[in-house]
């Protein structure tokens, strides 16, 4: 009898939990026609077939119904055996799903460091203009900028940041002061494109007077960010952008509005060392920065 391959059942039950086979190869980061081949040797193995194909994707048969339960109970037992052993340091692979201006400019300063330390763990730093979901099994830890309101997930709030309005030296010496909020009506602002908001917390011009509205306009933070330090408006940046900048100086600096970053994972992988470990480090770098600027 062949040797079982459990990379053969994690494919099934990959497809299984997912619905399609596209879609299970794009969360367990394979390519489909992997994700194929290792159903098509398990079904050849057990001498049966798994799943019916239909428009919509994969629907298990009754003998994949049947596997299922007892595969499932399988990644059970795995997944209690990971979290029990200490092993000989973390392994394996994390994918932590951030912020743009956050993931660049703070977690990409201290993950050199961290993974020194942890020399067998891989890790994947998806730093852009939304979110993959840990729901979906699309990224092991997500910082988000809302606590997730379904879902099979953990969260906890990972930090308050504070945000400011801010304008380069040389914009403010070359256009009318800026005494009120109210004025900046008066001035080119420089913001998030609205139609391309992947959250409405990035929504915040109104948090600081009713009705002003960006000019010049960008879906990425770390543009808005260039675009002020060049002299181009006034602008909302997080602090821990605006302040390291030597351009760049406080607006109205009494004014401010604070969003907070909540820390996601999934229900069933939370526990798991490297998981585990990976989110007490993001916990104690946010900690450290001191994103709630005063």
């Amino acid at each position: 009898m062949q040797a079982i391959n459990w990379n053969d059942y994690q494919a099934f039950l990959a497809i299984a939990q997912a619905g399609q086979l596209a879609r299970a190869a794009r969360i367990a980061r394979v390519d489909a026609t992997t994700m194929g081949r290792r159903l098509r040797r398990l079904e050849n193995r057990l001498g049966t077939t798994l799943f019916e194909q239909t428009r919509e994707g994969q629907i298990l048969t009754e003998a994949g119904e049947a596997l299922l339960a007892q595969v499932e109970q399988m990644a059970r037992a795995v997944t209690d055996i990971e979290r029990q052993d200490p092993g000989q340091g973390l392994s394996g692979h994390v994918r932590i799903s951030v912020s743009e201006g956050f993931g660049s400019l703070i977690v990409a300063r201290h993950l050199g460091a961290f993974t020194q330390r942890h020399p067998g763990l891989t890790v994947d730093l998806v730093a852009s203009n939304g979110f993959l979901s840990p729901s979906k099994r699309e990224a092991d830890i997500a910082v988000q900028l809302s606590r997730p309101k379904a879902g099979p997930l953990m969260a906890r709030k990972l930090s308050d940041y504070t945000l400011r309005l801010y304008a380069s030296a040389d914009y403010l010496a070359s256009h009318p002061p800026i005494a009120t909020t109210a004025d900046l009506a008066e001035h080119r602002l420089v913001g998030y494109i609205p139609d391309l908001l992947y959250a409405p917390e990035l929504s915040y011009l109104n948090d600081f007077h009713p009705g002003l509205t960006a000019k010049l306009r960008s879906s990425s933070i770390l543009a808005q960010h260039r675009l002020l330090a060049a002299g181009s408006g006034v602008g909302v940046l997080p602090c821990f952008i605006g302040d390291a900048d030597p351009l760049l100086t406080r607006v109205v600096g009494e004014h401010h509005i604070t969003r907070s970053f909540w820390l996601v994972t999934h229900r069933d992988t939370h526990k798991l060392q490297r998981i585990k470990t990976c989110s007490d480090w993001l916990t104690s770098i946010a900690g450290l920065e001191r994103l709630a600027a005063p």
